[in-house]
């Protein structure tokens, strides 16, 4: 396991790798309200003998960085991880979050993002975690309604207080980040200092706006659902009935001829390295975050020891440049407006030679 500073904004040293601990806990579930709050699960995480496991596992790997939610398992996710970090508990970077609320039955002061929430969710989690700080703080989504302002003012007294060290914002847009990121810095309160965002072959919208904002302003960048939801396993099939696994789960991706390029190259790149399709599908990301200009931290969510062991060999592997390259082309996705048009501008004005201009990201102010 190598280590790196979460973005260029701070000097806290993680894992290049975190452990995603939403499937902590099997104790829930039972209920229609719960099935429907756990996206459509039925509360199938791990018994606490698996997920202690899966901890000490990835503890001896050398991982550092853990990832939860107030939200995972109802609260149970965080009580696990709490139990397994008494022992060591200043050795890791604990993040968590808030939005979601961690009740089956949550009511109106329960969710959002307002000052009042916040503070009543990190005393939740801080008690749940059975700790006196959070490493790192995000507020999970946007709600649509609190401003920038009181989400930020209420970072700041967060960490005033010693109760959170650092925050982020999760699943946000990239504009609403960074508007947030001025404010504070013109304000003088607690910077945000990273994002989190799906991102994984199959998913790369984040390269619009999201990553280079990121770059740009050196926020670190952890990346949910490596592997697509687990569809970059290789276990799920096109089907007439679209993507379905040998267990007859059905997978939530729309069914398009991409995903199944993507999903074929994937597969073929495995036959010929040896490597599983999940090995190859990790060794892409580690690929592009060797080439971006902040951190790129893939969060990894087994929910076994043997599943653990399988993505962690991924740090052993890599890929050829011709094999990054051809899982770069099946995967890749349009621009969008305005990058389409910048780019054709950008050529004109070049006549063609785009080596007469510097790529770099931006330096931070």
């Amino acid at each position: 396991m190598r280590y790196t500073t979460f973005g260029r904004s701070t000097g806290l040293r993680v894992s290049e790798f975190a452990l995603g601990t939403s499937n902590f806990g099997a104790g829930v579930g039972d209920s229609d309200d719960a099935r429907r709050l756990l996206w459509g699960r039925r509360g199938d995480g791990s018994g606490r003998e698996e997920c202690r496991r899966v901890f000490d596992r990835f503890a001896e790997a050398g991982g550092t960085l853990l990832d939860t939610a107030d939200s995972a398992q109802f609260g149970e996710a965080e009580t696990l991880l709490g139990e397994f970090l008494a022992a060591d508990r200043d050795h890791f970077v604990v993040s968590t979050k808030y939005t979601n609320s961690a009740s089956t039955r949550p009511r109106i002061s329960d969710t959002g993002n307002s000052r009042k929430n916040m503070i009543r969710s990190v005393e939740g989690s801080l008690r749940r975690l059975g700790t006196d700080y959070i490493d790192l703080y995000w507020a999970h989504f946007p709600d649509g309604l609190t401003p920038a302002e009181e989400i930020l003012a209420a970072i700041d007294h967060l960490v005033s207080s010693g109760k959170i060290l650092y925050a982020g914002l999760s699943n946000f847009p990239a504009w609403r980040v960074s508007r947030a990121v001025t404010i504070a810095e013109l304000r003088g309160w607690s910077p945000i200092v990273a994002v989190q965002t799906e991102y994984n072959l199959v998913n790369r919208t984040g390269e619009r706006e999201l990553l280079p904002m990121a770059d740009a302003l050196g926020l670190g960048a952890a990346l949910w659902s490596p592997l697509a939801g687990g569809l970059l396993t290789g276990k799920y099939r096109r089907t007439e009935q679209g993507w379905v696994s040998e267990e007859n789960r059905r997978h939530p991706r729309n069914d398009t001829d991409r995903i199944a390029e993507i999903v074929s190259t994937v597969l073929d790149v495995a036959e010929e390295t040896g490597m599983s399709p999940s090995q190859v599908s990790l060794a892409w990301l580690r690929n592009r975050a060797a080439g971006a200009a902040t951190a790129y931290i893939p969060i990894i969510g087994p929910r076994t020891g043997e599943q653990l062991d399988h993505y962690l060999e991924a740090l052993t592997t890599s890929l050829s440049g011709e094999q990054a390259a051809r899982l770069d082309k099946a995967s890749a996705i349009e621009p969008g407006s305005p990058h389409e048009i910048t780019g054709l501008v950008r050529e004109s004005l070049l006549g063609g030679d785009s080596s007469r201009v510097d790529d770099a990201s931006p330096p931070v102010a």
